[in-house]
């Protein structure tokens, strides 16, 4: 973290407070682009996107809670007030960590989100937007996600979304004997499929890329078939139930496609959606989508509650240890510059002090008296900083931010000590001895003394 006061501020638009359409409206063409923008903005330092099936959620660094929600204004611009849900500093911390650790998910403890976070945070790094603070909150959110998942049952007969999709639709309708449509065959897709594998008579995959489709044919045991998006409708008219999880950023599925199809059941998990709105006014054809799934994984929620709580006293734990870590950096940078300007103008002053010595002596100033007049301002600094410091990492811990910002202004990055006016007389080697000796600890004085 920088030496300024650094504000992590956040807004989530989610199913769990929005519905599909809204997330749709907030989600940007891409993470990696929504990154970008946000860090276009002069008051942002730092910036990072999340956007999932079920959710679109951007954080970014500034130097001010203000400037901080003026920059994600630009991200929600296009939402519904209501289905935005803002974040504070500390809060974004822990709702990061939930994500993580997929208390947030439509299916608790569901895994796929950890692998969502990756790529995310790997898109915004290689965007030049993460800096140390996002850095120390990702990685720890990805920690405590990964010991959430090892140390509880938290994702113990969890459902993954494309297989959330499958059961709902299977406890809706039935799927013994029916033959299914996978559109897309990506990872979401993929995991749908194989929930298909395991009750469909016969399944269908269709995907822009063929090569794809045909590879995740092949990891399945049921009768599969693969066709291209242009043989859509063909493809409806054959299947009974159609599950459609595509990355695609407009409609893949249109009415066009539905309107020979009969009687079909489709579950569109796609983000932006697959199906196009116009599709549910077909007769004979029902559109579901995220919102019909979250009702159904209400039983798992129950299921895992337990262990829920435990996450929870996890992430507590493990934001107190984040927490704690940022409080420790504010207050060694704010240390080390303290001592860098103290540093400065001691060898500014002991340079001085030497050269006036020299003038005055025949002799000169010995290694060994050199060396004693360097350990006695380095004593000087370390006894006269020591109070100063501690009460700066005492502030850190409590909070204090009142002494943090004063220390702030004066030992700051922006510190430069300007070089002493030069004495109008030079000071009589008496004069400096004396000074220089009532300023000197009594063992320095002691040595100096015999060395004399």
């Amino acid at each position: 973290m920088g030496t300024q006061n650094e504000i992590v501020a956040g807004v989530s638009i989610s199913h769990s407070h929005a519905t599909v359409k809204q997330i749709e409206a907030a989600a940007a063409e891409s993470e990696r682009a929504a990154v970008e923008s946000l860090l276009q903005r002069p008051e942002v330092l730092e910036a990072f996107v999340l956007q999932t099936c079920n959710r679109a959620e951007a954080y970014v660094v500034s130097e001010t809670t203000a400037s901080a929600r003026e920059a994600l204004s630009t991200y929600v611009d296009d939402v519904d007030p209501d289905a935005v849900h803002e974040l504070g500093h500390e809060e974004s911390f822990r709702h990061l960590m939930s994500v993580a650790c997929g208390l947030e998910s439509l299916v608790l403890g569901e895994d796929q989100i950890i692998g969502q976070l990756r790529n995310a945070y790997e898109d915004a790094r290689s965007a030049g937007a993460i800096g140390p603070t996002l850095d120390d909150a990702i990685l720890k959110s990805i920690h405590v996600g990964e010991r959430a998942r090892s140390e509880t049952a938290i994702n113990e007969g969890a459902l993954s979304i494309g297989s959330a999709a499958v059961r709902f639709i299977d406890d809706e309708h039935g799927l013994r004997g029916a033959t299914a449509l996978v559109v897309g065959a990506g990872e979401i897709a993929t995991l749908a499929a194989k929930a298909l594998d395991e009750s469909a008579s016969r399944l269908v995959i269709a995907n822009r890329t063929l090569p794809n489709a045909e590879r995740l044919a092949g990891q399945l045991e049921t009768e599969t078939s693969v066709v291209g998006l242009d043989a859509l409708s063909v493809a409806a008219d054959e299947s009974d139930v159609v599950v459609s999880a595509t990355g695609s950023h407009e409609h893949v599925i249109d009415p066009d496609d539905l309107e020979t199809a009969g009687e079909t059941y489709i579950v569109d998990i796609a983000q932006p959606r697959d199906v196009a709105p116009s599709a549910t006014s077909i007769d004979d054809v029902s559109v579901y989508d995220l919102d019909a799934i979250e009702t159904m994984t209400d039983e798992t929620k129950a299921k895992r509650r337990e262990a829920a709580e435990v996450v929870e006293t996890m992430i507590d734990e493990e934001l107190g240890h984040l927490l704690s870590q940022y409080k420790r950096k504010r207050a060694d940078q704010i240390v080390a510059a303290m001592y860098e300007g103290a540093e400065r103008i001691k060898g500014r002053e002991l340079r001085t002090a030497l050269s006036q010595l020299e003038s005055e002596s025949d002799e000169g100033v010995s290694e060994a008296e050199r060396e004693i007049l360097e350990s006695m301002a380095d004593a000087l600094v370390g006894q006269l900083l020591s109070a100063p410091t501690q009460s700066i990492r005492d502030a850190a811990e409590n909070d204090d931010w009142s002494t943090i910002s004063t220390a702030l202004r004066l030992f700051g990055p922006g510190l430069k000590p300007e070089p002493a006016e030069p004495p109008t007389s030079p000071r009589s080697p008496e004069a400096l001895s004396e000074e220089m000796r009532e300023r000197m600890p009594t063992r320095v004085l002691e040595q100096l003394t015999e060395d004399d």
